[in-house]
């Protein structure tokens, strides 16, 4: 059964408007806003494989309800329609249907997951209605040129992988790599990051390559697999419960490289799986700073977040960063609709979407949201940090690759 979630919100906070702002001229309106609404729909894998990311689309929600107690957006409530496609490409095919046809929403916003995402691309630029910031980091969906109505939002994979294999290059040029991925397009962009960096030397430095598909039950074939190559340098490519069965497991049987992990796999939930004394060195990358850090307990974007937990989530696990992440996500989408005015045309929303120039209060500081009508990556910028038991740590400066 498809999991159908309803819920009314309202429009936005305090941000400082972007460099193109709202349209001053008379109303115009799409299908899905009006006076008093704005429809936006939204994808989840509140079943399946990656149900443990289902929290993103709960804290949106909430985020939205939030504004709508506030008010809303220039007068206008968001009514924030979510649904369940199980992670299953088809599903999300049927959903992104349904929310356009028959929900009538403005625009798509946030659905999780590359095949996903990738699977509804072709219906969402045909009909013209805006897949807007797409949870996920694979490089495909900053490509305007090809797909004007398709933009993402995390920091590209392949810039993470870029980064990963540069700081190897740099601080471990003899290491013999394991890399573990996700056998689909997720895994496959990572993995070409990371041989774009190396160059001729991935050849001689990557001594096994290890997939496994979403349906396996645990990734323990591949890592004894890897250990077994001699490798001292592991790249991790995984998602929630992969990337925990991988870490667990490595500590498991005795093998400790340097490991460098996927941003997918790095929240609480999954290291406290894995075990965090198992997860102690970990080296990953990041634009949202832990939420777990007690040095943030007195900033005032984490003091926000917290008073709107405890509001709006007050049984949410506060150590899952994945709360965090929508959460910030959501401020993103508010901007552009406030920047929007009064002319919700599903063309306006995409010419604002990509006219932002936005700081996000929680991000790592000098990391921005930035996008124009050629560059459809809003966060183009990392901070490596390294897990030393209870938080995520960066350290170096931040990177754009």
């Amino acid at each position: 059964m498809l999991h159908w979630l309803k819920i009314s919100v309202l429009a936005v906070a305090t941000m400082a408007l972007g460099a193109a702002g709202p349209a001053a001229a008379q109303k115009k309106y799409d299908p899905g806003a009006s006076d008093t609404e704005i429809k936006v729909g939204n994808i989840m894998p509140y079943s399946g494989p990656a149900s443990a990311y289902a929290v993103i689309g709960t804290s949106e929600a909430s985020y939205f309800q939030m504004i709508n107690d506030q008010g809303g957006i220039n007068g206008r409530k968001i009514n924030f329609i979510s649904a369940d496609d199980g992670y299953s490409p088809p599903k999300a095919v049927e959903q992104a249907r349904r929310l356009v046809e028959h929900d009538e929403v403005l625009l798509i916003f946030g659905s999780l997951g590359t095949p996903s995402n990738t699977a509804i691309r072709p219906y969402m630029n045909s009909k013209k209605v805006p897949q807007l910031f797409v949870s996920s980091g694979d490089s495909k969906f900053a490509d305007p040129q090809h797909y004007p109505w398709t933009m993402g939002w995390n920091p590209s994979y392949r810039t993470e992988a870029r980064i990963y294999a540069q700081y190897l290059l740099e601080n471990k040029p003899d290491a013999k790599i394991g890399i573990l991925y996700q056998n689909d397009d997720f895994g496959k962009d990572y993995l070409a990051g990371v041989k774009e960096v190396l160059g001729e030397r991935a050849k001689t430095m990557i001594v096994s390559e290890q997939a496994y598909e979403v349906t396996d039950a645990t990734v323990d074939t591949q890592i004894i697999t890897l250990q077994s190559s001699g490798a001292d340098a592991f790249i991790n490519i995984t998602t929630s419960k992969f990337g925990a069965q991988a870490i667990r497991k490595a500590y498991d049987i005795n093998w400790h490289p340097l490991q460098l992990i996927s941003n997918n796999a790095i929240s609480r939930p999954v290291l406290e799986a894995a075990g965090t004394e198992k997860s102690v060195g970990l080296i990953s990358s990041g634009y949202l700073r832990d939420q777990n850090d007690p040095r943030w307990d007195n900033d005032p974007a984490f003091q926000d977040f917290r008073a709107f937990m405890a509001k709006y989530q007050p049984k949410a696990n506060m150590a899952d960063g994945n709360y965090l992440y929508g959460y910030a996500m959501a401020q993103t989408l508010v901007q552009v609709l406030k920047q929007c005015g009064d002319d919700l045309t599903r063309e306006n929303v995409m010419r604002q979407a990509a006219n932002l120039n936005m700081p996000i209060g929680v991000f790592y500081p000098g990391i921005r949201v930035m996008t124009s009508p050629t560059d459809f990556s809003p966060i183009k910028q990392m901070q490596l940090e390294r897990f030393d038991g209870k938080t995520w740590g960066e350290f170096g400066k931040v990177m754009m690759y």
